[in-house]
């Protein structure tokens, strides 16, 4: 737009609105005079009037009613009722929302002192004690020996003596196989034996009178090695249809029956030697360094506890019987065996477990659990300095206990750590304190947790 023609506007504009105010004050000019009070306003002010009214004559009424006057032309013993309840239920009412509120205020003062109370700072100092650190491992568990029992001849099975899950000694019988074939071929084999000595005794005679020579006699003696041998291998083969127990066992299931035509190199049955029992389980490199760094001098197993399925504990302790002379390099673990008794057979070939080994650290530091928290996957204490401010120090821990930290470094026994309190406590700030003795410390740690 123009600015000419804009201003030209706004001067016209003033113009018509002086004309309107000059021609409103003009002599000769009417104008409607303004109500004097509304209507609404009438309304409220007589509201308000009968409201007082009502407040100052319900006022006379309870006036009366504590007095007790009679009231002319009022039913006044029904009215006094009506009021008496009224008072009751009023009476009522106060006495449980005053209850209720000093309740709640009670409850709150009580939670507040406990909170108070349990929130105070206490501290205390690590203790050097000896601890008895236990690592478990799942395990196998093997028997000492554990063998398939296999055919050593084709053939049907004779009847078996043995039943399965049987205990059996060194030498028993545990299956034979027909033999008729195999007597036969050892009946031709001694008789070929005997044929050839007496070929061998005629040819010594002649020797002797001249009428054969060395030679004749020693090819004669060659056969009869030759027969000696067949006659051993029939024997043998004879003596393979009977298989005996190599050492005292359990007999496991039984793979062929009576009457069975087995080939040799099938399996029977399997033998349980379960007199002392192997138990595997794997360990990683550093407990490994660290248990051949114990036992390193005098090469003692410490004793080692086998928790079964039920978690109860295998009544015989072990020791470690061999390790593995190979680590996995899959996991960086490896195998270490242990050796339990089993004098009343409880333990048998397959079963699974628990392996507990027990260790003895002397002197270990040790503080409460309570007494340490965790930032950013670092654990630290509040060390209370000889000025009584408190400082921020992390700790390393080499074990972990039910609620007890061992300590590997970071403080030493002469430290003085928060014990109580420690989400009250700000680095650096100056602290009041109670000092626990660091045994009373440890006990009960369940029942003190903060």
């Amino acid at each position: 737009m123009n600015p000419v023609t804009e201003s030209s506007m706004v001067h016209e504009t003033l113009v018509h609105d002086r004309s309107r105010e000059l021609e409103h004050h003009a002599p000769g000019t009417h104008h409607h005079a303004e109500p004097a009070r509304p209507r609404k306003s009438i309304l409220r002010r007589l509201v308000k009037n009968l409201l007082l009214v009502a407040a100052v004559a319900c006022g006379v009424i309870f006036g009366l009613y504590k007095m007790r006057v009679n009231i002319p032309l009022v039913n006044t013993p029904r009215l006094y009722a009506s009021l008496d309840a009224v008072s009751l239920r009023a009476e009522q009412l106060k006495g449980r929302v005053v209850g209720q509120y000093e309740a709640y205020f009670h409850k709150e003062h009580e939670e507040a002192a406990v909170h108070h109370e349990g929130h105070k700072l206490t501290v205390t100092t690590p203790l050097a004690k000896e601890v008895t650190i236990t690592q478990d491992y799942v395990c196998q568990i093997h028997s000492r020996r554990h063998i398939n029992v296999r055919a050593l001849q084709d053939g049907y099975l004779k009847a078996i003596p043995i039943k399965e899950g049987q205990t059996v000694k060194t030498g028993d019988l545990l299956f034979e196989i027909v033999t008729t074939l195999y007597k036969a071929r050892l009946a031709a084999e001694v008789a070929e034996r005997d044929y050839t000595q007496m070929e061998l005794n005629n040819t010594k005679r002649l020797f002797e009178k001249q009428g054969v020579s060395q030679n004749e006699v020693k090819l004669f003696e060659a056969k009869l090695a030759k027969a000696q041998a067949k006659l051993d291998l029939a024997e043998a083969e004879l003596n393979f249809c009977t298989i005996r127990a190599p050492f005292d066992g359990i007999v496991d299931r039984l793979m062929e029956q009576q009457g069975s035509l087995v080939k040799e190199g099938d399996i029977l049955t399997t033998l349980s030697d379960n007199s002392v029992m192997w138990v595997y389980f794997n360990v990683p490199e550093k407990r490994y360094l660290e248990y051949m760094a114990e036992t390193g001098q005098n090469k003692q197993s410490p004793d080692i506890e086998l928790v079964l399925a039920t978690l109860d504990k295998f009544p015989h302790p072990g020791k470690i019987g061999a390790i593995e002379a190979n680590f996995n390099n899959e996991n960086g673990n490896i195998a270490f065996r242990a050796d339990f008794p089993n004098p009343e057979g409880l333990l048998r070939h397959g079963q699974t477990g628990k392996v507990l080994i027990n260790r003895v650290l002397k002197n270990a530091l040790v503080i409460p659990q309570r007494a340490a928290f965790e930032n950013l996957a670092k654990r630290y204490v509040y060390v209370v300095g000889e000025d009584d401010v408190v400082h921020q120090k992390e700790i390393v821990v080499d074990h972990e206990l039910e609620d007890i930290y061992v300590i590997r470094s970071g403080i030493t026994a002469k430290d003085k750590i928060v014990l109580e309190g420690i989400r009250q406590v700000r680095d650096g700030e100056k602290l009041e304190y109670e000092t626990v003795d660091p045994a009373e410390a440890l006990k009960n740690q369940k029942n003190h947790a903060e």
